[in-house]
């Protein structure tokens, strides 16, 4: 907090433009959910963030960036480390992407192609199911 009681902000928070409002977009149209696209598509473009960051970047709710890290995490795409805060209180944990988004971004096509083909052995199935009677 500044003397006067005014919060300080961070000037380093980088807001969505509208080309990642597409890429989140195009996430979603994929299958992603509309919290880990913007978290994913935020973390893709700056070096790293804290969770208050995302939250203003993105605008997200805290918890909304919360289950996106813990989906992240599970992926195994994010990396996390903790930083002491200005204050006292709890150390800030710092986020960022721990491959490429041009890796992960491959992870989820192969997901994709995998969940497709998956669903195309099914469609065949039922062919022949039908086709027996």
């Amino acid at each position: 907090m500044r003397p006067n009681g005014e919060r300080m902000r961070s000037d380093k928070v980088r807001y969505f433009t509208p080309r990642d409002e597409e890429l989140a977009e195009l996430l979603m149209g994929i299958g992603l959910k509309r919290n880990v696209s913007k978290v994913l598509v935020y973390l893709a473009n700056t070096k790293e963030a804290t969770s208050r960051d995302i939250e203003r970047g993105t605008d997200l709710r805290q918890p909304e960036v919360s289950i996106a890290m813990r989906y992240l995490r599970e992926c195994d795409w994010v990396d996390t480390r903790e930083s002491k805060s200005e204050s006292k209180g709890r150390p800030v944990k710092i986020y960022t992407l721990s491959r490429p988004i041009t890796e992960i971004m491959d992870t989820i096509e192969n997901e994709k192609r995998k969940e497709a083909r998956q669903q195309l052995d099914l469609i065949q199935k039922m062919r022949e199911c039908i086709s027996m009677q």
